[in-house]
């Protein structure tokens, strides 16, 4: 009887240990290192499963690789295509994450049921009834979509030379196992090796592959941290399950933007793109409201237009109080400074509350305006002009600093019917003809002026 080999393994990030230990010398961690039985012959690659004919593969100058087929593989859903930079690669490893319940399953069957292309959903969670009555809710009229329920790896690969399929989405990728490796699955061998399979398999023939992660209750993804090393794109679906929303966002992207943003709306009929972000984000309302600036921010190549709220109050307690949500509290702040310091206003007896609409997080300057502007409006008790919006960042002197890409931001202002934008005077604007007065300003006095 063969001896049965067994390694160590850290739960946390994936490093191997010879034998055990309390505290895990990579990330620090105490008792996350565990033994699992480790047994790996030497064929140990999707091909020895699917029995095709082994290539071996050349070097080749840059110069002589052809690029020419490579084309993208449009998915029909544009929130996707942004995200992913226009489409999936052929040839590519993506991962998907997120909190359980968010969405993810019904995001990528939605995506397989939509596309053109021979698509294999393989589900190692759900039965072929259980996916049959979700799909019947959001698209039951596809002849491309094969739905296979499978664990192992080599039966999977099996099917897979037998069907040939343009795509593979697989549904998860912690319920994967392989023969070569007996630990069980979910575990950190299992998983680097169910991945190295796929990963060998998408490169070799050309076809993407679309996997769907475990997180842990952390936020990261469950399994070793190699996993988001080893696939071309980490997604990330966000979003409250107590609200419509989610938000699909790209941690990691080999062939595009990870700036770029996309929107969906939960509906019974499964997920609802949202072409335009600012009807979630900016709130409906019958009449002016003090504390409430609109601003004109991006995401990636997005125009957003987001609405900022602000509460300032006097201090119960002694110390004055700042609280933001959805923007960095340090930046509040400065800004809370210079508007005391530049234009007088003495705000550090008063408590201040920040908050930007529709739950998203803003790293953009251009939305510093916007920030004064509320804050100054509930320092005031008077409402803003429900058509006003801002797009500037402010300075340590007060001085009002011009933003990237600023035309843009006035061309979506002017498609949602703002009718003025306040923008420094030092952007270089060349818009001409437009309905929506651009008001130029250079200093923060100059905001004070036309809100006070």
């Amino acid at each position: 009887m063969a001896k049965v080999k067994t390694t160590f393994f850290c739960q946390n990030c994936g490093t191997q240990y010879a034998k055990w230990q309390g505290q895990c010398n990579a990330c620090k961690e105490w008792n996350t290192i565990a033994e699992e039985v480790l047994q790996k012959p030497e064929k140990s690659d999707w091909k020895t499963a699917a029995s095709t004919t082994k290539r071996v593969s050349k070097p080749l100058q840059i110069k002589d690789i052809d690029v020419s087929e490579e084309a993208r593989l449009d998915t029909l859903d544009n929130e996707f295509n942004r995200v992913l930079g226009g489409g999936i690669v052929p040839g590519s490893l993506t991962l998907l994450g997120g909190e359980p319940g968010i969405g993810k399953s019904t995001l990528l069957l939605q995506i397989a049921l939509k596309l053109p292309y021979k698509t294999l959903y393989v589900s190692g969670e759900e039965s072929q009834k259980q996916i049959k009555m979700r799909a019947e809710r959001i698209n039951p009229e596809n002849n491309n979509c094969y739905i296979l329920t499978e664990t192992k790896t080599q039966n999977i690969f099996k099917q897979i030379a037998a069907l040939e399929p343009d795509i593979v989405i697989v549904d998860s990728i912690q319920t994967l196992h392989s023969d070569y490796i007996e630990s069980s699955s979910g575990s950190i061998s299992q998983i680097k090796e169910c991945t190295t399979e796929l990963i060998k398999f998408a490169k070799e023939t050309a076809t993407p592959v679309v996997l769907i992660g475990h997180i842990t209750k952390d936020g990261n993804i469950a399994g070793p941290k190699i996993l988001e090393h080893m696939v071309d794109t980490v997604l990330q679906f966000e979003g409250d399950r107590n609200h419509v929303f989610r938000i699909l966002r790209a941690h990691k992207n080999r062939f595009g933007s990870t700036n770029e943003l996309g929107i969906y709306e939960m509906q019974g009929s499964g997920l609802r793109e949202v072409s335009n972000p600012s009807e979630i984000l900016i709130s409906k309302k019958d009449e002016e409201l003090s504390g409430n600036a609109i601003a004109a921010t991006l995401e990636g190549m997005r125009p957003l237009m987001i609405e900022v709220q602000a509460l300032v109050s006097t201090a119960v307690y002694g110390t004055p109080q700042r609280s933001a949500t959805g923007f960095n509290a340090k930046r509040l702040n400065m800004l809370l400074a210079v508007l005391e310091k530049r234009a007088g206003f003495r705000l550090g007896a008063k408590d201040v509350f920040l908050n930007i609409t529709g739950g998203i997080t803003v790293d953009d300057p251009a939305i510093d305006l916007a920030v004064v502007a509320a804050i100054l409006s509930s320092n005031e008790d008077e409402a803003l002009q429900n058509d006003f919006c801002f797009a500037a960042e402010v300075g340590l002197s007060g001085e009002i600093r011009p933003v990237q890409r600023v035309e843009q931001r006035i061309t979506e202002a002017e498609k949602l019917g703002f009718s003025t934008i306040f923008v420094s005077k030092y952007n270089k604007i060349s818009l001409k003809n437009t309905a929506i007065k651009i008001q130029l300003i250079s200093k923060i006095e100059d905001v004070v002026d036309y809100i006070v």
